[in-house]
């Protein structure tokens, strides 16, 4: 009996000992314990405070004030210490809900528990705002990428794709293609993107709810509303001015006051006063490419709505709702896109942008009217006044926005196939093949006769997917024909968008090889290094007996003119990634800068002379340094430095166009591969004193460098064609393999093919 209570005394005293070890283990460690990464500890903090709505609604008062208790130690013991380090007024106001939270649970105020809980959100969001961007302008990209995993996203539809900007930009950043300043503000941009269209939606909420008479979803919307204007409020002051925010300031506290005292007329009216301020105020301005990517989208979806209104209605009547539904569908999408312009636009003409918000927004309620089958609006009426529209926007919009985008084409195809795939699915055949057809007339007019140029295999895909199959995968003509099930449509479907989606990335840009681009840098690298080598073993081959003391002041003009040429690459970089946002048209430039160096370097009579008199040059300074005494030391080190930093110039200024194509560690490892040869042959020439056939490894690199040449050409026509700087003549009946482009920049083009030609005769001619 004693025996078997030590045991149980034992067990006891081992089971107290794992208690306070995992105790110890928490408390020194409660982040990882209780929730791991950021977003974790915020969605335990979040469901606690759900868990104590839960109850609270259920009269369970007690249970509340423990569940809001428990997210208070959830977040003391994860998110609190890096707010109060990092983001401290993010962290207070977290505190501020917090407490705000417990007030109300122990009084059994659900409304205000709901705005509280809304507020917790916002304001932890707001900490990791703060915490990405900073880590991303740190270049703390591990960092970056746990902080930006506790946010809220741009909400995603059938006509937009939620946007990627940030986590796309910490990629770059970790490959080194962008920098860390670029990358903070590119995070920047994506998440206040998202939260203004979250604080949209948070208004539309607390509009809804308060209509509907549900005053908790209200009052818990109001106070999302304000946590997401707290985190755009500086935009907005820097944009409008002080006393502007002020103002949004007080309507904002007021929305969270009447909407959890459920005052619904006075949330109601205060929404309206909000939106109002909100006008044409856009966060995050968007980029160029956004700028074209989104007048794309307006223009096509609302060429669609006409086309989609007729089919649906007839004679004054809807006789298929889901036409005009999809009316409304592309009009909501136009809508969208023109929200997103709208500020831009008032810059450049506020009346006629405020004029076509106006007409959009009439179109838009027309269709709705007919949808609910309360004023059905003639077919005449509607493509009139989206004929005014399409015609006020065509003196409206930038030239350049009205160009061709294949993000834009591939945006309204997704769309409808989408309603193909929906019309299938409810029986109506009839409708999908006209919908195909529409779709097909989509692509043959923009995606496939820049395809056809660039990736002509793709065009024979995707015209067999549209029409009778490619072999291995029946067409969508062919399916709706014998009328197959949504299944085997939804098939075709997810083909057809693959191979859309592969032309949209060709359009875009076709991406070199890495080991090309690699073997590239390294080719540039030898031969102007083994150029350096033997200007400095010429001048050199002299300098013996007493004369040997004169190549130390020259090596150290070389070591200084390598140092010099690293500073120049990392200058070169600098100067690159500050231009970053340029994207291709940045890239068409300096591919066309180097092309011209390259010429020079390899052009006949350069090089006739070369030997002659750049090298004769270099002799008659080294003689006229050696016959003086007087700044002997410090000529001999610049004639060392002059022969070898001319080439390290060069080199970097060749290599900028392969960075901005392949990225700056693909180039490097070709870089370090150059340069090991280069320190070979030195090695070689100065340490074994051994001849080398330097005639003929120049001519034999010459031809290399030629080869470089006409691929940098073919590469820089096609860049110069998908900016549209260049205009695109497809050779009919030539279909390279995908491979020669990726290789060796070869596209049927007849643009492309002569370029190459010329340069390759040129070269010839050298």
């Amino acid at each position: 009996m004693r025996s078997r209570q030590a045991s149980i005394h034992v067990l006891w005293r081992w089971a107290g000992l794992a208690l306070a070890a995992v105790w110890l283990f928490t408390a020194a460690s409660p982040v990882r314990a209780q929730a791991g990464e950021p977003w974790q500890a915020a969605d335990a903090v979040r469901q606690a405070l759900f868990t104590a709505q839960t109850a609270l609604l259920a009269g369970s008062g007690a249970q509340a004030v423990q569940s809001v208790a428990e997210a208070v130690d959830l977040y003391a013991g994860g998110l609190a210490p890096a707010f109060e380090q990092a983001a401290p007024e993010a962290g207070a106001a977290v505190q501020a809900a917090l407490t705000q939270a417990q007030g109300a649970a122990r009084e059994g105020d659900a409304g205000q528990l709901a705005l509280a809980r809304g507020r917790v959100w916002t304001a932890m969001l707001q900490g990791s705002f703060r915490l990405a961007v900073q880590a991303a302008q740190d270049g703390r990209v591990a960092d970056a990428r746990a902080w930006l995993q506790l946010r809220d996203f741009r909400t995603a539809t059938r006509l937009t794709r939620p946007g990627a900007g940030a986590t796309l930009s910490l990629d770059a950043l970790d490959k080194q293609q962008l920098s860390p300043q670029d990358a903070g503000e590119a995070v920047r941009v994506d998440l206040l993107d998202a939260y203004q269209v979250q604080l949209d939606s948070a208004l539309a909420a607390v509009k809804d709810a308060s209509q509907r008479d549900l005053p908790l979803r209200a009052a818990e919307s109001a106070g999302l509303a304000e946590g997401y204007w707290e985190l755009l409020a500086p935009s907005y002051e820097e944009q409008r001015g002080a006393e502007a925010r002020a103002g949004l300031d007080a309507a904002f506290d007021g929305l969270a006051v009447s909407a959890s005292a459920a005052d619904p007329g006075d949330a109601a009216s205060l929404v309206a006063e909000i939106e109002a301020g909100l006008s044409g105020f856009r966060a995050a301005p968007l980029s160029p490419e956004e700028q074209s990517r989104r007048a794309g989208q307006l223009l096509r979806f609302l060429a669609l709505v006409p086309v989609e209104y007729g089919r649906g209605v007839k004679d004054g009547q809807v006789f298929m709702d889901l036409e005009v539904q999809e009316a409304v569908t592309f009009m909501g999408g136009a809508r969208t896109a023109y929200a997103d312009l709208h500020p831009a636009l008032s810059e450049r003409d506020a009346a006629r942008a405020g004029a076509v918000a106006a007409d959009l927004a009439a179109l838009e309620e027309a269709l709705l009217a007919a949808g609910r089958h309360e004023q059905v609006a003639g077919v005449d009426q509607v493509a009139g006044q989206t004929a005014a529209i399409q015609s006020e926007l065509e003196t409206l919009l930038p030239a350049e926005w009205q160009a061709v985008d294949s993000d834009a084409d591939f945006d309204v195809l997704i769309s409808m196939l989408d309603q193909i795939e929906k019309a299938v699915a409810q029986g109506e055949y009839a409708l999908a093949e006209s919908t195909r057809l529409e779709a097909y007339a989509v692509y043959d007019v923009g995606m496939e006769p820049r395809l056809q140029a660039f990736a002509p295999a793709l065009v024979a895909e995707a015209e067999g997917l549209f029409w009778q199959g490619t072999g291995a995968q029946e067409g969508m003509a062919q399916a709706i024909a014998r009328q197959a099930s949504p299944e085997e449509v939804r098939g075709i479907r997810a083909a057809l968008q693959d191979t859309l989606s592969e032309a949209r990335l060709v359009l875009g840009d076709v991406p070199s090889s890495p080991l090309a681009m690699t073997g590239n840098a390294a080719v540039i690298v030898f031969r102007e290094g083994l150029e350096a080598v033997v200007i400095l073993a010429a001048l050199m081959a002299s300098m013996v007996g007493a004369y040997a003391r004169y190549r130390k002041p020259m090596a150290w003009g070389v070591v200084l003119a390598m140092l010099a040429s690293v500073l120049t690459w990392l200058l070169a970089q600098e100067v690159l990634t500050s231009l970053a946002g340029y994207g291709e048209r940045l890239e068409a430039i300096v591919s066309l800068i180097a092309i011209g160096v390259l010429l020079l370097v390899t052009n006949w009579f350069f090089h006739k002379t070369y030997w002659k008199d750049w090298l004769a040059g270099f002799h008659q300074q080294k003689r006229r340094l050696i016959s003086r005494e007087a700044g002997q030391i410090f000529g001999l080190v610049m004639l060392g430095f002059t022969s070898v930093y001319r080439e390290g110039f060069e080199t970097v200024l060749f290599l900028q166009a392969l960075v901005l194509d392949a990225g700056a560690l693909v180039v490097l490892e070709g870089v370090a591969i150059g340069l090991v040869a280069v320190l070979l042959v030195g090695w070689v020439t100065f340490r074994l004193n051994v001849h080398l056939p330097y005639k003929r490894m120049l001519v034999f690199t010459g031809v290399l460098i030629g080869a470089v040449l006409v691929t940098m050409v073919g590469n820089t026509v096609h860049i110069f064609q998908a900016v549209g700087w260049l205009p695109v003549t497809p050779i009919v009946g030539v279909t390279p393999p995908y491979w020669m482009g990726v290789w060796f920049g070869v596209f049927p083009t007849w643009q492309g093919v002569i370029a190459q030609v010329a340069a390759a005769a040129f070269v010839i001619g050298s």
